[in-house]
């Protein structure tokens, strides 16, 4: 564990300005430097650095931090290794605590295990591109039109036939077979002879966000089954967090702020050939929750292309219920029937293609179209069992207004009025799914986004200006009310306030405490704009106005979340009654305190 101290001192040593300077063309606008934000296309600059307090904010996507969360964010790794990457450019030398027995031991099989993986991503390679047993791999990949160039952006190698290659290069080397075996590149047969698992087969590397190989697919050279061999999971490889692609398509989808999903790996292969570069695929498995709090977190929206069978078709729906749920935008591309990117790429080329994805549905829309393709709603029971089909699906809409409108859309197509459709609503049993886990260290998934709360900002900002706001907040119980999203930057201000600090030395010293990259973002964007706080005649009086406002919201709240759920019933239900009076008791406080 790294000590506050040294991430401190790493952050004192560096200019936040030369740090981002590096991957940014930055001018100097004010007391701020300006330049194209990294993270998201755009022509006008709103990508803002501010020198005099180490921290950065875009005013288009919203990123923002200290010098440590971008790092993160631009590189995709965790926390420790920002500050080991920046400790070493900044000559600072981390110190890590003595790791315990069990932990030397786990640090000890990743190791053997990255470089197990990386000897077999060169083995494979070299096969393919140098040795004589390659011919059959190189003759498959001219046949495909793959080029040289292509090839080794994504190090694809070739298995030989001979089943023992990769097992003497593993020896050769001094690596354990058993840790090859539980990686899936090699298995130890009934009489104690290793083999190789992988043999006459293309091999596609599956490497992390950085490159590096973290598991393997073989694909046959024929038409023989099965088709695809993928490595088992381990503890480099979770396949619900790992997306096909990603190395290549990173800076490509921050520049676009939209990735583009495909089921094969050939079906990225061509898009990446044909110039289409923000896309990624799944390996050998369907779109998880982390796979979308993956893509969440690097655009805004997302694009499905999946075959156009049935099976493609549920695995689109299913794309788009996560997607629902996660408010990521999903759309969906429509190829000819018959045709994958592959075969649609040789045939029409990339600029029909860009007008498929201009021309993408979103999913909900494309689902409603599929779903009544199949059974129109031309009769009451076929009415019914379409509105049976489409509840579960519509109550995953998370975001209020999206939901608004296609209710109203899903009763025109339907033709049934809105209380016919409300009713089914409240008559399915809604199973709430679990929260999105976290899946790796280096790529946590992202807190869910929340609207802007200029009470509880403003609150934040006297907070770090006033010595006195922070009495008062300590000795009335204020920070009790503050939500969980700005509640970890409360406490952190008050844990590191004294009377004599500054606004900027108290900001360096609150980032220091944030891990949350999501709070980081928060903090930077409020010390933007908090130059009109300064030098206040009468902060008491904003105070107290914010802390009245805050005590109302909570009721505000609660108030909008009852009138929703009352906006889904019939007067007939049992609960209707019970939720109007709980309704008329708040406007009633509500009243009062105004």
């Amino acid at each position: 564990m790294i000590s506050a101290d040294k991430v401190r001192e790493v952050a004192e040593r560096l200019s936040i300005v030369d740090v981002i300077g590096e991957y940014v063309s930055l001018k100097r606008s004010g007391a701020n430097f300006t330049g194209l934000c990294p993270f998201h296309g755009e022509k006008t600059p709103s990508f803002n650095v501010n020198p005099a307090r180490e921290i950065f904010h875009c005013f288009g996507c919203g990123a923002g931090g200290d010098v440590f969360a971008f790092i993160m964010r631009l590189e995709g790794i965790s926390f420790p290794e920002a500050v080991r990457k920046l400790a070493q450019r900044a000559g600072v030398t981390v110190e890590e605590r003595p790791l315990t027995p069990a932990e030397l031991r786990a640090k000890g099989e990743r190791e053997e295990q990255r470089a197990i993986l990386d000897l077999a991503a060169r083995h494979y390679r070299e096969m393919l591109t140098k040795r004589p047993e390659g011919a059959a791999g190189r003759s498959y990949l001219q046949q495909r039109e793959v080029d040289p160039e292509t090839a080794a952006a994504y190090g694809l190698g070739y298995a030989p036939e001979r089943r023992d290659t990769l097992v003497h290069a593993l020896r050769g080397a001094g690596h354990s077979l058993d840790v090859a075996a539980a990686l899936g590149l090699v298995r130890n047969g009934e009489r104690g002879n290793w083999y190789d698992l992988l043999h006459n087969r293309l091999i596609f590397p599956i490497r992390d966000s950085q490159g590096h190989p973290i598991a393997f697919a073989g694909r046959v050279l024929d038409s023989a089954l099965p088709k695809y061999i993928n490595s088992p999971e381990s503890p480099l490889y979770r396949k619900s967090s790992v997306l096909f692609g990603l190395d290549l398509a990173l800076r490509e989808i921050r520049l676009a702020s939209a990735a583009i999903v495909v089921e094969g790996y050939f079906d990225h292969l061509a898009l990446y050939r044909a110039g289409v570069k923000n896309v990624v695929a799944t390996c050998g498995t369907a779109l998880t929750d982390g796979h979308i709090a993956l893509l969440k977190k690097h655009g805004d929206r997302v694009y499905l292309l999946f075959d156009g069978d049935s099976a493609g078709r549920k695995a689109t729906v299913r794309a788009m219920e996560l997607c629902l749920e996660q408010k990521l935008p999903a759309y969906v591309i429509t190829l000819p029937q018959g045709e994958d990117p592959d075969s649609f790429l040789q045939h029409q080329g990339a600029e029909l293609f860009q007008q498929r994805i201009a021309d993408a549905k979103p999913a909900f829309e494309q689902y409603l179209c599929w779903l009544l393709a199949k059974t129109p709603p031309d009769s009451v029971d076929r009415k019914v069992r379409l509105m049976d089909e489409i509840a579960p699906r519509f109550k995953r809409i998370a975001d209020p207004v999206e939901r608004d409108l296609y209710e109203k859309e899903v009763c025109r197509l339907l033709g049934v009025d809105l209380s016919s459709f409300r009713k089914r609503l409240a008559g399915e049993r809604t199973v709430p799914r679990p929260a999105v886990q976290q899946q790796t260290q280096t790529l946590p998934a992202p807190s869910p986004p929340k609207p802007r709360d200029r009470v509880q900002e403003s609150l934040l900002l006297l907070l770090t200006h006033y010595d006195g706001a922070r009495d008062e907040a300590r000795k009335t119980g204020l920070v009790d009310l503050f939500d969980q999203q700005h509640r970890p930057l409360v406490d952190a201000l008050l844990t590191e306030a004294d009377s004599e600090a500054d606004p900027e030395t108290l900001w360096k010293r609150v980032f220091g405490r944030l891990d949350d990259p999501a709070h980081k973002e928060l903090a930077a964007r409020l010390l933007m704009a908090d130059q009109h706080l300064a030098g206040m005649d009468d902060w008491r009086h904003a105070f107290d106005d914010c802390r009245q406002r805050l005590h109302q919201s909570g009721g505000i709240k609660e108030l909008k979340q009852v009138v929703r759920q009352l906006g889904t019933m019939t007067s007939d239900h049992p609960d209707y009654q019970q939720l109007l009076e709980r309704a008329n008791e708040l406007r009633k406080q509500k009243s009062e305190i105004q």
